[in-house]
């Protein structure tokens, strides 16, 4: 992957394909690479020009150990654009990147054609700020959880009791949860962020065709906060994905695929 100087820090990126361009941003813990495995293949195929990038906090994208706030990733998508000379882009983020392309939809529109928000929000309720919190408290305390033990949390937190019935997907993602463990340094920095405070009134203000999806068996950021989110942006539409959780553009790719592309032709 090529890396690039950006928004004043090293962020390592990736085209893949070619014509309409899509930018899609991760969620916190994940590489770029993970759109790969069925986001980019189906973009590609639909005719579009794909570029994926590591966040800050995940190598070889400078970690920024000190810590980062939500308009330095808008930056970084910014300076990645105008490095790449893009614009205006469909944007797809999920989780912490959906929470950017949010604010990038918001403060940037002239930069968006359209932007698909998955397992996002328009706030953060108490449960999720307390989680947020206590995540962070854990990291700072120094305490080495076993990798097999954190595997098994974030399985449990982050997929659904469909993939988790399944001995066979549930060892397989175990194994793959197991061994893909983020730099402590970049950890530490992504877990900083601070918590999404309530932006219903300024999501209110968004003007580029959005597209919220929700994944039914989401625990970290349920349907209701998504559809929450579609309610209060102007014209925004919503779906629910089933047999998903977290992580459900990976356990259910091929309906998060067909509801992205329906909706991006829907404006096309």
């Amino acid at each position: 992957m090529p890396i690039g100087n950006v928004n004043g820090i090293r962020l390592s990126y990736e085209e893949t394909g070619s014509g309409d361009p899509v930018v899609m941003i991760m969620g916190s813990g994940s590489g770029g690479r993970a759109w790969h495995l069925h986001q980019v293949p189906a973009l590609v195929s639909a005719g579009h020009r794909v570029i994926t990038f590591d966040n800050r906090g995940i190598p070889p994208t400078d970690v920024c150990a000190t810590g980062f706030t939500i308009e330095d990733l808008v930056g970084d998508v910014l300076g990645l654009m105008e490095k790449l000379r893009l614009g205006p882009v469909r944007v797809v983020g999920t989780s912490m990147g959906a929470y950017a392309a949010q604010e990038l939809a918001l403060h940037h529109p002239q930069m968006v054609r359209q932007a698909v928000f998955m397992a996002s929000r328009a706030r953060s309720d108490a449960l999720r700020r307390y989680l947020a919190h206590a995540e962070r408290d854990l990291y700072e305390s120094g305490a080495a959880l076993p990798p097999r033990y954190q595997a098994v949390v974030l399985a449990m937190q982050c997929l659904s009791p469909r993939t988790l019935d399944d001995e066979q997907t549930v060892a397989d993602w175990l194994d793959l949860l197991e061994m893909a463990r983020q730099d402590e340094a970049g950890k530490g920095a992504q877990l900083r962020l601070d918590p999404m405070p309530d932006r219903r009134s300024a999501y209110a203000r968004i003007s580029v065709p959005c597209h919220v999806i929700s994944f039914a068996d989401d625990l970290i950021t349920p349907p209701r906060a998504g559809e929450e989110l579609a309610a209060v942006i102007p014209g925004a539409t919503f779906e629910v994905i089933p047999d998903a959780g977290h992580y459900g553009y990976l356990e259910n790719p091929e309906a998060a695929n067909k509801s992205i592309l329906e909706f991006f032709r829907s404006w096309t």
